[in-house]
């Protein structure tokens, strides 16, 4: 069964820092794009990074640029997003998500659309 499961959310404090796991199974993960995408009630969801199957291309948003890295280990078929300086605009629901198409020839897009399977989420608190 294709999964993804996110771990690693939690409360912290201003200026902390967590790490984010996003773990595959039922598929092989290095032959994805993956995207994190965070959401906060009555928002949209929002893309924060993504990292393609190579780890040659990465994108992050400009919200979180300087202090967010997106990364992964395709041996461990999981992909991590390292937050630093959280700040309580950080606060979210943080998902993890797998872009449609193993094959893409033009700039990836950060937009929910493009990304069928998701998991769950992990909660991030930052408090001021």
């Amino acid at each position: 069964q294709l999964q993804l499961v996110e771990s690693g959310g939690g409360l912290v404090q201003s200026g902390g820092s967590l790490r984010l796991s996003c773990r595959a199974s039922g598929f092989y993960l290095d032959s994805y794009t993956i995207g994190w995408f965070r959401e906060v009630p009555g928002k949209d969801r929002e893309g924060v990074a993504l990292i393609n199957r190579s780890s040659r291309i990465t994108t992050v948003a400009d919200s979180v640029k300087g202090r967010f890295t997106i990364s992964r280990d395709n041996g461990a078929n999981t992909v991590y997003l390292q937050m630093t300086d959280l700040q309580p605009d950080d606060t979210a629901v943080y998902y993890c998500a797998r872009f449609r198409y193993s094959e893409w020839h033009r700039p990836i897009p950060l937009d929910t659309q493009y990304y069928d399977y998701w998991g769950r989420g992990t909660q991030v608190t930052v408090s001021s």
